[in-house]
């Protein structure tokens, strides 16, 4: 037992010969990027800190260098940059009798908060968003397919010919549920032993596809969990010879995967909803009205939070169950933005446009900014949409028309200036170029459709 007076949330730890303990940040991407440190060693750091190589924010998901990079790269020879290991954050891993916690880099001197941490980001967020006397609570529901396959056999076929876990489209079967009760009982409790309590969980319409809803919890706890859930697993699966993927589509013949948020606002002081009105006819407040005001705003000036990828705009397809415009409505599951009245405890918002390859800071940190700034500005929220949104959507402004492909989400960023004020300007200067190089890394492939347009015939 040590001598730094840190007592472990499981108690077991504190009169045991731990060894051990794993930890991990987040990347610009959202993967959680980590290593096990000796007890000594987290012994020595709890109470101060410790360093990670910051090359983390200096490399692509494929971990291959930026060339355009300002904060890091070749010309700062890739420092170690401290941070600090969050006590909060404590988790116990199930299946390694281990601690397990995230971590914060630390600011620069002279600064408030890390510029380019996307955790430190929602912290700021949340720090806004307590200036005006509010908290938010929020749950992340993410739908990812399941293989029946390993790291390496994907790689073998090419990514192709998978073999999903079961066959044919077959939403809220429970058949399917049923039948590999083992595997996910044995899922959801392991989730709830990491303290990330799974709400609800389905198969979804799809081969092997399935979607899992987090418990709502105050925003960065929320974020964590969505983090951790991301992570754990892939883990969790694939220790039984299978493999996740949470792409926001894999294959053109199936619909794509979500990454849905659901949000409120809370009173700081009462702690009391102030979404919810009685008296309205659909339980809004008028907060939360300028709230979604400024979401359908901002959403396509922030779409590259939210939608990171290349891959993440073949999801934002009409008739595919994501929307593809700028549009609210009442429990309708075709605008970006699902008003679902309730009461002073469920009365929230779904942003729906959201894809499971997102960083989950992100995602909450450029949504929440968005309806602040609605909030702030004392936007007027227009008539929700009723019936489908994708018959209304060509008619609808050019600003509130998502655009189709990250290259022209990246310029819609790169071009607000609200977006420097609210996350600063070092982070949308990095962010940005971050996503600049993911455009140019795509624009290097040959792609299959390439290949069987013009081999033979052009």
């Amino acid at each position: 037992m040590s001598n730094n007076n840190f007592k472990f949330k499981h108690a077991a730890f504190n009169n045991s010969d731990l060894s051990r303990v794993k930890l991990a940040i987040t990347d610009i991407d959202g993967v959680l990027r980590g290593k096990y440190i000796s007890k000594k060693k987290f012994d020595s750091v709890i109470n101060s800190s410790s360093a990670f190589c910051d090359c983390v924010f200096g490399w692509d998901v494929a971990d291959t260098l930026y060339d355009n990079a300002k904060f890091t790269g070749w010309h700062t020879a890739y420092p170690d940059a401290p941070f600090k290991i969050d006590r909060a954050t404590e988790r116990y891993l199930p299946d390694e009798n281990l601690p397990f916690f995230l971590g914060d880099f630390l600011p620069p001197d002279g600064e408030e908060y890390h510029p380019v941490c996307p955790r430190n980001l929602l912290k700021k967020i949340l720090e806004k968003a307590n200036t005006m006397g509010f908290g938010a609570n929020l749950a992340f529901e993410y739908e990812f397919f399941l293989f029946l396959e390993n790291s390496q056999s994907v790689r073998d076929k090419n990514y192709r010919n998978l073999t999903p876990l079961t066959p044919g489209m077959f939403g809220y079967s429970t058949l399917r549920s049923s039948t590999y009760s083992e595997l996910f009982n044995d899922f959801m409790d392991y989730f709830e032993a990491l303290n990330v309590p799974i709400e609800g969980l389905h198969c979804e319409t799809g081969p092997g596809v399935w979607e899992a809803a987090l418990e709502y919890d105050e925003a960065l706890e929320s974020a964590d969990r969505a983090s951790v859930f991301k992570t754990f697993a892939k883990v969790f699966f694939q220790k039984q010879g299978m493999i996740p993927t949470f792409m926001a589509r894999w294959n053109l013949d199936y619909p794509g995967q979500s990454g849905h948020m659901h949000q409120s606002l809370y009173d700081i002081k009462t702690k009391e909803n102030v979404f919810f009105n009685p008296s309205d006819k659909n339980g809004m407040t008028s907060i939360m009205k300028s709230y979604t005001a400024g979401q359908v705003k901002y959403l396509k000036s922030f779409l590259a939070l939210t939608s990171p990828t290349i891959n993440s705009y073949t999801r934002l397809v009409k008739g595919f169950w994501a929307p593809t415009a700028a549009t609210w409505g009442v429990e309708n599951r075709t605008t970006a933005l699902r008003v679902i009245p309730g009461n002073e405890k469920s009365q929230r918002i779904e942003f729906r446009v959201g894809s499971a390859d997102a960083n989950p800071y992100l995602v909450a940190a450029a949504m929440l900014a968005a309806g602040l700034l609605g909030i702030e500005e004392g936007l007027t929220l227009s008539d929700p949409v009723v019936g489908s949104a994708y018959e209304v959507q060509d008619s609808l402004p050019f600003e509130l028309q998502l655009p189709s492909s990250l290259s022209k989400s990246v310029e819609n960023l790169k071009s607000c200036k609200k977006a420097y004020e609210v996350f600063g300007e070092k982070f949308i200067e990095h962010y940005v170029i971050t996503r600049e190089w993911e455009v140019r890394e795509h624009e290097k492939a040959i792609t299959d459709w390439q290949l069987q347009r013009y081999f033979e015939i052009i």
